[in-house]
């Protein structure tokens, strides 16, 4: 779940991305006032990398916009620096560590989009076939829908984290886990957005569907094909699907925090054992490291997930809407123009992460971020704008680095408050 905020107001969007639950629409109940005390801590990566001044620094804007703790992975194509800061477990106050493993949110989504084409690969798989082919009776107006209009969110289907009952069912009773079938019936009660192929807009349902149908083909559960299509070849070893909760939840789990700014201090709740996996699925339940994910997208970006004409078709883009920012939307694979040059990836946002992954176009370099704290209400405070907006500047600088360049004056302004 990202607070890429789907279907939110522009002015509430917290970069680009796609969030998984509209964590916005609703306050949480939470303890614990004021932010954590968290000193930033440079650590070193495997292979002898240091953390980056420059990022140290736009670690503790994120700090002092309220985030528990925050880590940024770089690597420039000669050098790879990890910067962690702040703390891992706001009860406890363990520092936060740069290999700690983290909700990936809709990063998800690139996944399981990798899995899709690897079908294609294989001839078990049409892109342009319709998903009543694989699927008869489950999606509705399903010979309209292809398997190509899910993937890049052109199949007008609602998305079923914007239906405001489901988020405050999901709020009242947080540990119920909610099957496939719940979640599209949650979607399919609502009329489609558009008709199929002729516009653009973000739906969590889409993957859901994907999800269903890669098991129907498989036989296998997306935990499975994630451990053995993915995980094992590129040897993520501490990458996973959430099936239905995080299972490392001690030292190298990174907590995260849902934060409301209505009141005179910030009010935390920790929603790290929360069943993210039965909620999200297909479209945002993967718990990953900064390493692995880095790792996960070179190694698609230089072809070593799906073949090269699939990967052209996972390029090829839908333009996004103008709030959304520059770029397009291919197949769970997001192209972002940012001010610093065009980038490939995808954002990932939960309840209580925000997370940024991109790459070159040929996987050589790859920057990936992640906040351990996203906005838990609507309530247009300024502490929850400050919030969004330090966050969204410190992925374009981290961009920013990863490309060699420096960050505009207007996005470095808009980190510091200047």
């Amino acid at each position: 779940m990202t607070t890429d905020i789907v279907n939110a107001p522009k002015t509430m969007r917290v970069l680009r991305g796609p969030a998984l639950l509209l964590a916005a629409t609703v306050a949480l109940a939470g303890s614990g006032a004021g932010a954590a005390a968290a000193a930033d801590r440079p650590v070193t990566a495997p292979g002898g990398a240091q953390s980056d001044p420059e990022m140290r620094e736009v670690a503790r804007h994120v700090l002092g916009a309220g985030a528990p703790g925050y880590v940024a992975r770089i690597d420039d194509g000669r050098r790879t620096t990890v910067t962690a800061a702040g703390v891992a477990d706001r009860r406890t106050g363990r520092p936060l560590a740069g290999r700690d493993q983290f909700e990936i949110g809709s990063n998800t989504k690139t996944f399981t989009a990798v899995l899709a084409l690897q079908l294609v690969d294989r001839g078990q798989l049409e892109l342009d076939a319709p998903i009543e082919q694989y699927l008869p009776g489950v999606v509705p107006n399903g010979r309209d829908i292809t398997v190509r209009m899910l993937l890049n969110h052109t199949s007008g289907l609602f998305n079923y984290t914007a239906d405001p009952d489901f988020v405050t069912s999901v709020l009242r009773d947080p540990q119920r886990l909610h099957t496939e079938q719940e979640l599209l019936d949650v979607a399919f009660r609502h009329e489609p957005l558009f008709a199929p192929g002729t516009d653009w807009s973000y739906s969590n349902t889409n993957y859901t569907v994907i999800g269903v149908l890669l098991r129907e083909i498989t036989g296998k559960s997306l935990a499975e094909l994630v451990r053995q299509r993915i995980a094992a070849p590129l040897g993520l070893h501490r990458t996973y699907v959430a099936d239905p909760r995080a299972t490392n939840t001690g030292r190298g789990y990174a907590h995260g925090y849902s934060i409301t700014f209505a009141g005179p201090e910030p009010v935390y709740t920790d929603v790290s054992t929360w069943p993210l996996g039965g909620f999200a699925g297909a479209a945002g339940a993967i718990i990953s490291t900064s390493e692995d994910l880095s790792h996960f997208f070179s190694s698609l970006l230089s072809g070593k997930l799906i073949s090269a004409r699939q990967l052209r078709q996972m390029k090829t883009t839908v333009a996004l809407p103008e709030d959304w920012g520059k770029g397009g939307y291919g197949l769970g694979l997001m192209r972002t123009d940012s001010p610093c040059g065009t980038v490939w990836g995808h954002g990932g946002d939960t309840l209580g992460h925000h997370s940024n992954a991109v790459t070159t176009a040929d996987g050589r370099r790859s920057a990936v971020t992640d906040a351990t704290a996203n906005i838990g209400d609507t309530t247009p405070t300024e502490g929850a704008t400050r919030f969004r907006r330090v966050v969204s500047a410190a992925d374009t600088v981290a961009t920013c680095r990863m490309l060699g360049k420096p960050a505009p004056r207007e996005v470095l302004d808009a980190l510091t408050g200047g």
